[in-house]
């Protein structure tokens, strides 16, 4: 049985709540505009969406522009999608998924602005793909604070922020986990605390503040702080200035 949710929000303030019952191929597809929003989706089930129209066509926008905005999404089960572009400001997003072979694809402030936010990601599955953009050139993107509690195997994180005032942490347990990840301009922070074999991580700082100043920083801008127990692991870290930005 399918089903397809399509939630028009628009206003200053309101409080929604969007429940997938446990079946396949759940759909729900959101376009809001407003600020102050409070949103609940619970989905439970196999190959659900959140902003596609159909199982196996492409991805349509799921657009979501605000500020002072509150996500909470939980998705349980395996298979499920998530798109859509997000445009938001001082606002937070908690996101809750368990399961396998889900995917997850955001592009944050890409297009507008994403000034302080705030993530968290608690992930409980094994390969699982995610891809989450934030900020890009000419586009307002500073403060943010993300964190992330994962436990599975084999699942893949590309992380790509272009944003001033980054403060990341992760917590990693299990096997086979990549992940990737670029921190751009203004001042930046990175802890990871991994255990695990056989994991590739790949760090990339570049940061935009102490060239600028051109005899150094007093107090660095680019702070990576590691905690690995595992074998076989491959760890690479590039960390530059804006004036060694390529």
């Amino acid at each position: 049985m399918n089903k397809l949710f399509s939630i028009v929000i628009l206003g200053l303030l309101s409080t929604s709540f969007v429940y997938a019952a446990a079946t396949d191929d759940n759909e729900i597809r959101i376009d809001q505009t407003g600020d102050t929003l409070v949103l609940y989706i619970d989905q439970v089930g196999f190959g659900n969406k959140i902003g596609l129209t159909n199982y196996s066509g492409s991805p349509a926008d799921m657009t979501i522009v605000g500020s002072s905005l509150t996500f909470n999404i939980d998705q349980i089960g395996n298979q499920n999608k998530i798109w859509g572009p997000l445009k938001l400001d001082s606002s937070s997003l908690t996101f809750n998924l368990t399961g396998d072979s889900n995917s997850v694809d955001w592009d944050i402030g890409t297009t507008g602005s994403s000034d302080t936010t705030n993530y968290a990601f608690a992930i409980t599955g094994d390969s699982n793909i995610f891809d989450i953009d934030q900020g890009k050139v000419g586009a307002s993107a500073e403060r943010l604070d993300a964190d992330l509690v994962l436990i599975g195997n084999s699942n893949v994180f590309d992380l790509d922020f272009e944003t001033d005032d980054i403060t990341w942490n992760f917590d990693i347990t299990g096997d086979s986990n990549n992940v990737n990840t670029l921190q751009k301009d203004g001042s930046q922070k990175l802890t990871v605390e991994l255990v695990g074999d056989s994991a590739n991580i790949d760090i990339n700082q570049l940061s935009g503040t102490c060239a600028a100043s051109g005899g150094g920083c007093a107090t660095p801008d680019a702070i990576i702080n590691l905690d690995i127990t595992s074998d076989n692991a491959v760890i690479q870290i590039t960390q530059k200035d804006s004036g060694s930005d390529s």
